[in-house]
């Protein structure tokens, strides 16, 4: 279950949302606060570096949003962040600085740390997505099993009960997602990992894998934390 953990999928230094999880063991155990925590953030934001936008909605002062995004609180988005064309924010989410949302991609009940980049047409819901974590064109989490049943986490040797009905995947830092990917309910994807283009997947990918489709995965090396 280690390799389950936040402090190892995580450099936590590198979001507003850092001490918030520090009160977790595994990162799924913070999705269904990051609404609560989002709005108390956002309350002790600088007002010399965030506008108030709207009810429960920050955003930096050099953040850049283009006039066709919609945003729906409570939202940070993070200083130096850019929110593209058509993209829609449905609330409970925090853009990391230097984040990138792209066009028409959607976000809900997310954090999304520092460096991410959801630049095209993505989906991403009941996630979290670590530093300088990507993901292609096209890919998309999804959050819901289709028997509308609790996510269960498929890790090899074990089954973990999640208890949630909508949990979309956790990518640690610098996890790279090939483009037209899905990520079923439940995927765990360990620190610096890549996914191949059109790979559904489904369960947890170790740390510094190259994830090229359903039991064919590769090894890279990859630096201690």
């Amino acid at each position: 279950m280690e390799e389950f953990e936040i402090r190892m999928l995580f450099d936590l230094t590198k979001s507003l949302a850092g001490d918030y999880l520090l009160g977790f063991t595994y990162p799924w155990e913070a999705l269904a606060g990051i609404g609560a925590m989002v709005a108390a953030l956002g309350e002790g934001l600088p007002a010399s570096e965030y506008d108030k936008c709207g009810e429960n909605i920050w955003v930096a002062k050099d953040a850049t949003i283009a006039p066709t995004a919609c945003i729906n609180g409570p939202a940070i988005i993070g200083r130096g962040a850019e929110v593209r064309h058509c993209a829609y924010i449905r609330g409970n989410v925090l853009v990391g600085a230097g984040a990138v949302v792209g066009n028409s991609t959607e976000l809900k009940n997310v954090i999304l740390f520092d460096g991410v980049q959801v630049p095209h047409y993505n989906y991403v819901g009941d996630s979290i997505l670590g530093y300088k974590a990507h993901m292609g064109a096209g890919s998309i989490t999804s959050n819901v099993k289709s028997d509308k049943s609790l996510v269960v986490i498929h890790a090899q040797n074990m089954e973990i009960e999640t208890g949630l009905k909508k949990m979309g995947a956790i990518l640690g830092d610098k996890v790279e997602i090939g483009c037209g990917s899905v990520l079923n309910p439940g995927t765990v994807i360990g620190r610096e990992s890549t996914v191949y283009p059109l790979s559904s997947v489904r369960g947890v990918v170790g740390p510094g894998s190259i994830y090229k489709k359903a039991g064919d995965i590769a090894g890279k090396a990859v630096p201690l934390m």
